[in-house]
């Protein structure tokens, strides 16, 4: 879910900054401008990854999970009503992956303590792949709304006003459901997890507590 909704944005903002001011929406940025614009997100991505390291730390990275998720989601809804600029884009760019980074930077550590040890290789390589579905899905479905919900433009199909705020509302709807995904992960396995790392004599190979 955080995968689609994080690529989302990637899918819409880029093209809403480039099609042409004349269309009544679009913001007409060249490609070089448009990366400028988008640039910041980065940053903001790395500062709150440091961030949501210290709200893991002091509570737990399900919670830091889903707040990362509840900020991507604000940042979609802020972003139907920031896109009439390119400075309001820039801004809900930020928003968005600032909870990006958050969310991120807590899916190692969430899966790192709810596995045994002998298995977070391949409990984050199978997160790996799970957020690479979720990307191509995203592509898919957001693809699907701009190439559907399109305007003439001298001529030429381009995604319409509404196929942009139906996109983003689709990614924070996205980003919602990730939310409260992530409210109902268990605690129980995190702290056995942990306990396993500092008493790895209380539990067999397989990761069961010894009696």
């Amino acid at each position: 879910m955080v995968g689609f909704s994080m690529y989302a944005s990637n899918l819409i903002l880029p093209q809403l900054l480039q099609l042409p001011e004349e269309t009544g929406y679009g913001l007409g940025q060249d490609m070089l401008h448009m990366g400028l614009w988008m640039m910041p997100g980065g940053f903001c991505m790395m500062a709150l990854s440091v961030a949501g390291a210290k709200v893991s730390h002091a509570k737990g990275p399900k919670t830091t999970l889903a707040l990362g998720a509840i900020v991507i989601a604000i940042g979609y809804v802020s972003s139907t009503l920031l896109m009439g600029s390119a400075l309001g884009v820039l801004i809900a760019v930020c928003i968005i992956n600032g909870g990006v980074g958050l969310a991120y930077g807590a899916m190692p550590a969430l899966i790192m303590g709810s596995v045994p040890v002998s298995e977070t290789g391949s409990a984050n390589a199978f997160n790996t792949l799970m957020r690479s579905i979720g990307t191509s899905v995203s592509a898919a479905v957001v693809g699907v709304v701009l190439a559907q919900m399109t305007t003439d433009f001298g001529g030429i199909a381009l995604p319409s006003e509404a196929g942009f705020r139906t996109g983003l509302l689709i990614g924070a709807g996205v980003a919602a459901l990730a939310a409260v995904i992530a409210l109902c992960i268990p605690g129980r396995a995190s702290r056995d997890a942990e306990e396993h790392l500092e008493h790895p004599e209380r539990f067999d190979e397989e990761g069961a507590a010894i009696a």
